[in-house]
């Protein structure tokens, strides 16, 4: 039996899915949602093992990519726009590459069809090394995590995915299925295709996540792709300049 993701619809027009990136879920996008539902139908999706979605111990880009592709089909949506953050947006992209007839255009913020070093190793220990016994507050959780996570804006972001159910808290993610995944979460795309549909990369102008060394990867998978560069934004771009990076994409989308 195939298991579906969580999803959140709104809006009414042409369709367009949105996924967001590690540790995150279908909230984190919401800004963008408001921007499109005027004008489009927008799915917000959670990722396996993230938000109300379901667990899986593997997170190899075709499956993820699968998952989503298979919620269209439930949903009775033949072909939409996808715009994808970070792990997002490589799942995005393999959409793109492996299931092409499926997307009309695509956004990718911040990432590249690269493998990357791992970089996230001390926020999966402090996740997993807080005592959830001794959480009776998310203030709790952050004096905790603070000690392996310096910033106080990534903490926060992180500890969203703390749930109370009469009184005691657990993590909506499943934070052993990603760490025993973490190797495919970082790849780079594996397979031989590439999309001949139009393509966004937006990047954060502080952000080092794409870098002019990825200019040829992308132009070979992406031979029709358009890159914009929000200054003054990081990896989060989206929720830094929200009004920046809606309207990138909503002109995008209407041209």
């Amino acid at each position: 039996m195939t298991k579906t993701l969580h999803y959140k619809q709104q809006g009414t027009g042409k369709d367009i899915i949105l996924i967001h990136g590690l540790f995150g879920s279908l909230e984190n996008l919401n800004m963008i949602a408001k921007g499109l539902k005027d004008n489009y139908r927008v799915t917000n999706v959670d990722v396996r093992n993230h938000g109300s979605s379901f667990h899986e111990n593997s997170m190899d880009y075709d499956e993820l990519a699968q998952d989503v592709v298979n919620l269209m089909a439930e949903l009775n949506i033949d072909q939409a726009s996808i715009l994808g953050h970070s792990m997002g947006g490589k799942i995005a992209m393999q959409i793109a590459l492996e299931h092409s007839k499926r997307v009309d255009k695509l956004i990718v913020a911040d990432i590249a069809p690269v493998t990357y070093p791992p970089h996230h190793n001390h926020i999966i220990s402090g996740l997993q090394n807080i005592d959830l016994t001794q959480v009776n507050s998310r203030k709790d959780a952050d004096y905790q995590l603070a000690k392996f996570v310096d910033d106080v804006g990534v903490r926060q972001f992180l500890l969203r995915n703390l749930i109370a159910t009469e009184g005691k808290f657990s993590f909506k993610c499943n934070l052993n299925y990603i760490d025993q995944c973490y190797s495919q979460i970082t790849k780079a795309y594996q397979g031989k295709h590439h999309f001949e549909g139009n393509t966004l990369f937006v990047k954060g102008g502080e952000s080092n996540y794409i870098t002019a060394e990825h200019r040829e990867i992308i132009n070979c998978l992406f031979p029709h792709s358009r890159a914009k560069i929000i200054q003054g934004a990081g990896h989060w771009l989206h929720a830094e300049k929200t009004v920046a990076f809606n309207k990138i994409v909503n002109d995008f989308l209407g041209n």
